[in-house]
């Protein structure tokens, strides 16, 4: 893979910063919660205009990441793009199917084995998230020009 430029490095931490957290604490709580979410599933879907707005609120939010962050030069950058693609066709999904998604998701819940595959991607969600969050929050080291002098001798 090429190095990328210092624009796209920045995009995809800034990227990271904002994504990291919220898929971090999200999904953790949804996989701790997920058998006591059947509740919140039905209030979700027993009123139609709810999955609209969340399906729409998801698409924008979806197609933000994929106008704005089109890098594919790391496994981060990769994972972001993507995640960018998989939100925005989820809220598509939602919007335009919602039986479908509430029966999926019905049957999630009331089956051990897509239970516990539920709770597994998840978990796997959050070990994203943590990546992000590290991606984008740690310390960057800066070379300045005194460093590059040194370094070329």
């Amino acid at each position: 893979m090429s190095h990328p430029d210092p624009v796209a490095e920045q995009r995809t931490r800034s990227f990271a910063r904002v994504i990291g957290p919220f898929v971090t604490v999200a999904t953790l709580i949804v996989a701790i919660r997920l058998p006591d979410l059947t509740e919140v599933i039905d209030d979700l879907f027993g009123n139609p205009v709810l999955p609209w707005i969340l399906g729409a609120a998801m698409l924008a939010m979806g197609l933000v990441v994929i106008a704005f962050h089109q890098y594919w030069y790391s496994l981060t950058a990769v994972l972001i793009s993507l995640f960018g693609w998989f939100v925005a066709l989820r809220g598509v999904t939602m919007m335009a199917f919602p039986s479908a998604i509430e029966t999926g998701a019905g049957t999630t819940l009331t089956s051990p084995g897509p239970l516990l595959a539920a709770r597994i991607f998840f978990l796997l969600l959050t070990v994203m998230g943590l990546w992000f969050t590290y991606v984008g929050w740690r310390p960057v080291r800066v070379d300045t020009p005194k460093t590059l002098a040194h370094n070329s001798k």
